[in-house]
C-alpha cells in the first residue's frame, strides 16, 4: 500500500501545480513497487511538461514494456523525440501509434510533422491528411497539409485545403494563403 500513498501525494502535488515534488513522490512509488508503471507514465507526463523530454523517455519505454500495445504511450514517446528533433525515432514511434490506434489524430499530426521536417514531404502529405480527416476543424492539420501540397508544386490541392479552412477559420487562411506564396486568392 505504501507505493499508493506515494502516488497520491504525487498525484496531489501535480494538482498544486509542485511538479517537481510530484516527480519526487512518484519516484518513491517506484522505488517501493518498480513495476508500478501509472507512477512511470505519471513521471514521464511531468517531466515533458518541464520540458525535460530526454528524462521523460526511459519512463515512457518503461510503461510500454508493460503494456506494449498503448498507442497514447507511443505517441507521447514520438512527442519527446521530436521535441529534441530526433525525427526518425519520433516517425518509428507516431507510426506504431498510428497502427495501434488509427483514430488518434495526435499521433497522425506528429507524424506529419516529422516527414516534413525530414523533407519527406509526400509522406508528411498523407499523414497530415489522416490529421484532418480525423480532426477537420483544426486549422494547424489543415495548414501543415496545405503547405506539404505546396512544397509538392500541387496547386490544386493547396486551393482545396484554402477553400476548406476559409470556412472556420479565417486568420489561418490568410496565413496559408501568405505562405504558400497564393496571393492570386
Amino acid at each position: 500500500m505504501e507505493h499508493w500513498q506515494y502516488y497520491i501525494r504525487g498525484r496531489l502535488l501535480e494538482a498544486l501545480g509542485r511538479a517537481q515534488e510530484s516527480i519526487t513522490a512518484y519516484q518513491a512509488a517506484l522505488l517501493v513497487k518498480p513495476d508500478f508503471h501509472r507512477c512511470s507514465n505519471r513521471v514521464a507526463y511531468v517531466l515533458s511538461g518541464l520540458e525535460r523530454y530526454a528524462e521523460a523517455e526511459p519512463y515512457f519505454r518503461a510503461v510500454l514494456r508493460a503494456d506494449p500495445g498503448n498507442a497514447v504511450a507511443y505517441f507521447n514517446l514520438g512527442y519527446t523525440y521530436d521535441k529534441r528533433r530526433q525525427f526518425e525515432k519520433a516517425i518509428e514511434a507516431f507510426r506504431e501509434a498510428t497502427r495501434l490506434n488509427p483514430k488518434i489524430d495526435r499521433a497522425w499530426y506528429g507524424l506529419g510533422l516529422s516527414h516534413a521536417a525530414l523533407g519527406q514531404h509526400e509522406e508528411a502529405a498523407k499523414a497530415l491528411h489522416e490529421a484532418a480527416m480525423l480532426q477537420p476543424m483544426n486549422p494547424h492539420a489543415w495548414y501543415h497539409l496545405g503547405m506539404a501540397y505546396h512544397t509538392l508544386r500541387k496547386p490544386e490541392k493547396v486551393d482545396e485545403v484554402i477553400m476548406h479552412v476559409l470556412r472556420f477559420d479565417p486568420k489561418m487562411t490568410r496565413k496559408l494563403i501568405l505562405d504558400a506564396g497564393r496571393s492570386d486568392l
